[in-house]
């Protein structure tokens, strides 16, 4: 479902990529497959440098199908980033992909936050991160974060995802799937 991420997915994620209901709200617009590989080495360098830590996103056959990162990070938090190719949106796979990133995140990396920065007229993403029951509005919690990345063109809706409330939900989902299971 998430991988670390690869040179030789670029042509096949610059396809997805470049579609017009994808090319919009991505953080990286390359242009061309040449240029995608080049971010993405750049991204792969951020990683070892610890700046960045990125995925590729896979359908059930292991092929890749979209991006997941944590940008900017620091003092333990970071900006989730993430796209799907237009034949994959709706069918599940983003929320799985998330769902593992983040245990990924607070588990393995030392991660305590994630914010997520949604364009405003990016209906489509902000349904979908307030559907997730770990996440919460940020503009109360962080309002000179939500000042910083409104100062440019561009205006966001911020929102967070604590450790330890991925943790709440997540556990409280096993233990409601566990009770299903043994219902049976």
């Amino acid at each position: 479902m998430i991988k670390r991420r690869e040179l030789h997915e670029c042509t096949t994620l610059f396809e997805y990529l470049s579609h017009p209901s994808v090319f919009p709200f991505v953080r990286h617009k390359a242009t061309s497959a040449d240029e995608f590989m080049f971010m993405t080495k750049q991204i792969m360098e951020e990683e070892e440098r610890g700046e960045v830590i990125s995925r590729t996103i896979t359908d059930d056959y292991g092929m890749p199908i979209g991006t997941i990162n944590l940008y900017d990070i620091q003092d333990h938090a970071g900006f989730l980033g993430t796209w799907i190719g237009h034949p994959f949106q709706g069918k599940g796979f983003n929320q799985k992909a998330k769902n593992l990133f983040l245990e990924e995140l607070f588990y393995q990396h030392n991660i305590n936050t994630v914010f997520l920065r949604i364009k405003k007229h990016n209906e489509k993403s902000i349904r979908a991160a307030e559907k997730l029951p770990y996440t919460m509005n940020a503009k109360e919690s962080h309002p000179a974060l939500l000042e910083e990345i409104n100062a440019g063109a561009h205006q966001y809706e911020l929102y967070q995802i604590p450790k330890d409330l991925f943790y709440m939900a997540t556990a409280a989902s096993r233990f409601t799937g566990e009770e299903e299971e043994q219902a049976m």
